[in-house]
């Protein structure tokens, strides 16, 4: 069976891709992902603050009483201790290019357009075959409007659009009045395709030391149903590929992506808790489930169940949120009823 699929002009022999992590930092693991079947790879973010060394007082203002990064283990540690600095990171990418065969993926976080566009020409040349423009924005500010911050991102990615010849991703938060709108300017930009959707891991209290403080929590299987539901709307709207991420943890979950209308699905949480050889695990349950089915590829079932090919399209709008409720049985029995109640 085929597995091979498209992902904004790649050619990947699977959809399973590890997403950016700490995993993806190192050259030895991602000689174990692409012998364990993985298609492409998504190196760990490099923020933009860690070209600014020496700005400890913005270090300080990003840090204080907020958030930790997605691909962070530990609360946006001090400037000296990050894993990767700039020149690392670049060498990160011209020695995984000269191992292994599949896609590496470059994956940028910053605060200005100076700091994605610069950092992003030189991942190019250091032998990037696409990148990942990871947003994570936090505004704090109220005088700052929705419309504001939706165009920052819509000049982001055109500036750094025309400052590459490699493909770009966005990796977005879901946090927008209308997503599809915000997807469909995004496509217009130029994007080349859409990864659904980050996760912001949110700071937690220390009731003893009183310090905020990170809680990293892995994604679990329900976090999935999110990106599903949103890839399912977006699938035949827009021209930019899909990739799915958050939650997904067996080959059931890569299946139903696909079937919604991803292109690759990103794996983070469940090769942190089992390993990388859970690919393989991953993979081979796939081929199982396809073969039981009768799929001899995976284009063949991409979109298959997405809002535009669904049998009942209003599955994924408000008419099924309705239904849900109305049709919801308690698990633990029959509903109490006072007529029943004999004192």
């Amino acid at each position: 069976m085929d597995l091979s699929t498209n992902y904004m002009g790649m050619k990947l022999r699977s959809p399973l891709v590890p997403s950016a992590s700490p995993l993806t930092g190192d050259i030895d693991n991602i000689v174990w992902m692409e012998d364990a079947g993985a298609g492409a790879i998504v190196l760990p973010s490099l923020f933009e603050e860690q070209l600014s060394m020496e700005s400890y007082e913005l270090h300080h203002h990003l840090t204080y009483g907020t958030e930790s990064f997605p691909e962070s283990l530990s609360y946006f540690p001090e400037p000296e201790n990050f894993r990767l600095g700039p020149d690392e990171y670049l060498d990160l990418i011209y020695k995984a290019k000269q191992k292994v065969k599949i896609p590496i993926i470059a994956s940028l976080n910053g605060v200005s357009l100076d700091g994605w566009t610069d950092y992003a020409r030189m991942t190019e040349q250091a032998g990037a075959a696409a990148l990942e423009l990871n947003i994570y924005s936090v505004q704090t500010n109220p005088d700052i409007t929705g419309e504001q911050i939706e165009q920052s991102y819509i000049n982001m990615v055109r500036t750094v659009k025309a400052s590459v010849s490699i493909p770009v991703s966005i990796k977005l938060s879901p946090y927008f009045t209308n997503m599809a709108n915000m997807a469909q300017r995004l496509d217009h930009a130029g994007a080349d395709a859409l990864v659904l959707f980050n996760r912001f891991y949110q700071p937690d209290i220390n009731l003893e030391h009183l310090e905020v403080e990170p809680h990293v929590l892995l994604s679990t299987p329900q976090a999935m149903r999110l990106p599903l539901r949103w890839i399912a709307i977006l699938y035949g709207q827009i021209n930019a590929n899909l990739a799915a991420t958050s939650g997904i943890h067996n080959a059931h979950d890569v299946l139903k992506m696909l079937m919604a209308g991803a292109n690759i699905t990103m794996l983070c949480s469940v090769l942190l808790r089992h390993g990388i050889n859970h690919l393989r695990c991953i993979e081979k349950e796939m081929l199982q489930w396809m073969e039981k089915h009768e799929y001899e590829s995976v284009q063949q079932m991409q979109g298959s169940m997405s809002q535009k090919n669904c049998p009942n399209p209003t599955a994924f709008e408000r008419a099924q949120y309705m239904r849900a409720l109305q049709t919801y049985k308690p698990e633990w029995g029959r509903v109490y009823e006072p007529s029943h109640y004999h004192g």
